[in-house]
């Protein structure tokens, strides 16, 4: 691997690290690793530094000039990543339309459809949900039973979606349902962009350990979506489909560290704030903490040689999720043991560390093995195509 920077790549690097220090706001610094995306009041101060972001060029920079991008590089993309954790920056609120919706609408969506959308999922003006998990289907997403009926220039839609995180504040849906339930369960599934006000949606937020409601339950009664508002060919759903998910592949191998990074390099503060750093068993812990991030710093840098050479992102992938998972789980457990009992004080209360983050953190983390592909699963793809073991 190659871990030099050019001279020009350096520069961008100083660039985005002075902007970010002097303009990201403080009630948003440092309250990435924990930060609540189901309070509306905390997502409209997220849509308003995605906006801002998005005036200085750092959203969708990967994006195509013709599409408001600036044509940026991976390593350009991956620099950003790594100074929005060093600053300790949240994440895009409007991530799944920026870097899942929007590739997709580049490579199969209509000029119009492009002209309308594009432009407002980068200044978050619009905000994007994902309609793609059902109570049914389980891992097996092509199994899913949401039916669209085509009746002269609109769909007639009927089903229920589940875990769809922000639907409850989200003003848009990139939806898959099944328009031909005669044909094979990978084929007759259309992609369709559903308007969140329309008559006949329901959302019912599901309560989480940690007490918010960040994902939902979506129902689909009677919607009318207009034909136009199909992306790709009808019945062909999943071959766009699968676009969408390999960006939200490719982005989750880089973005991933930023709440994971921003969480270790808080917790070292604390417990030097707790004047615990002394101690040789939390200092044991941290430094493996410390080892196991930067393996997944590292293992990034190999995905990113490989892309670099030519080559795409393989099933190795998964290693850096499950990695990743049992890293996250580890830092939530030491802070929890580093803090003792005040660790179980949510926010609202003068106790409360960090505001309450630790105790949302400890919480959040005991889903890091189940959220962007369950640990079980995982293990499933890398003993099967990358050990070559056989089947289940």
């Amino acid at each position: 691997m190659n871990f030099d920077f050019s001279d020009k790549e350096e520069g961008f690097r100083k660039e985005v690290r002075a902007w970010l220090e002097t303009t990201l706001p403080d009630d948003l610094r440092g309250r990435a690793f924990a930060s609540s995306r189901a309070d509306r009041e905390e997502v409209q101060k997220l849509r308003a530094w995605q906006k801002r972001m998005h005036a200085a060029g750092y959203v969708g920079m990967d994006w195509p000039r013709e599409f408001g991008g600036r044509g940026a590089s991976i390593v350009e993309m991956v620099i950003l990543y790594q100074e929005m954790a060093r600053a300790e920056s949240p994440q895009l609120v409007n991530r799944g339309g920026v870097s899942m919706l929007g590739p997709t609408l580049m490579k199969h969506g209509t000029p119009a459809q492009q002209k309308r959308f594009l432009p407002k999922i980068l200044t978050a003006e619009e905000l994007w949900c994902q309609g793609f998990s059902e109570p049914n289907a389980g891992s097996d997403l092509a199994n899913l039973q949401t039916r669209a009926v085509l009746e002269g220039d609109e769909f007639i839609v009927n089903g229920q979606k589940v875990w769809t995180s922000m639907a409850h504040v989200a003003d848009w849906c990139f939806l898959l349902v099944r328009t031909d339930p005669a044909a094979p369960k990978h084929k007759g599934i259309s992609f369709l962009l559903v308007d969140m006000k329309t008559s006949g949606i329901t959302v019912r937020p599901l309560r989480q350990i940690t007490g918010e409601a960040e994902f939902n339950e979506v129902f689909f009664d009677n919607v009318r979506v207009p034909a136009a508002n199909l992306v790709g060919r009808l019945n062909e759903g999943w071959s766009v489909a699968i676009t969408t998910l390999a960006y939200e592949r490719d982005l989750l191998t880089f973005i991933r560290h930023i709440s994971l990074r921003n969480a270790l390099h808080r917790l070292v503060r604390l417990v030097r704030e707790q004047k615990k750093s002394a101690d040789p068993i939390v200092r044991q812990k941290i430094a493996g903490l410390w080892i196991g991030e930067q393996a997944l710093h590292l293992n990034g840098y190999r995905s990113l040689t490989k892309i670099l050479r030519g080559g795409a992102p393989g099933p190795e992938g998964s290693t850096s999720k499950l990695f990743w998972s049992h890293v996250d789980e580890q830092l939530a457990q030491v802070a929890t043991e580093v803090i003792g009992p005040y660790s179980q004080i949510a926010h609202g209360s003068s106790w409360a560390p960090d505001e309450g983050q630790w105790e949302f953190y400890e919480l959040l983390a005991r889903a890091s093995g189940i959220r962007g592909g369950t640990s079980e699963i995982l293990r499933n793809i890398l003993a099967e195509r990358v050990l070559g073991l056989p089947k289940d």
